[in-house]
């Protein structure tokens, strides 16, 4: 497992060059309707293990909260079941709101 910052995620996702990761967002419903990533894929932590299968193991997964610690459980969690390609996303949406999109909203 990989930390990743917010500065490089924003662009590995603006290089065309490079096959976009899935953007696994791991925090509460109420959570996401305030903000998220575009193109982000929603499974709440608790439910990680029951649809960890809806998963590619062999896809990069950037795992993502509201600050990075959850993110970084289920990174870790995602890993020791197999999952190869898996980064956290330091700082969360916290860190990309900071330093990639002033406009995002804090929380």
């Amino acid at each position: 497992m990989q930390q990743i910052r917010a500065l490089q995620l924003a662009a590995w996702l603006a290089d065309a060059s490079r096959v976009k990761p899935l953007l696994l967002d791991v925090r509460e419903a109420w959570e996401i309707e305030m903000c998220r990533l575009p193109g982000s894929q929603h499974i709440p932590m608790h439910l990680v293990p029951l649809r960890c299968d809806e998963l590619n193991p062999d896809q990069e997964i950037v795992v993502i909260c509201h600050h990075g610690a959850r993110s970084l459980q289920v990174a870790m969690f995602l890993e020791g079941k197999g999952y190869t390609a898996v980064h956290n996303l330091a700082g969360g949406v916290e860190a990309w709101a900071t330093e990639v999109n002033p406009t995002m909203r804090h929380y």
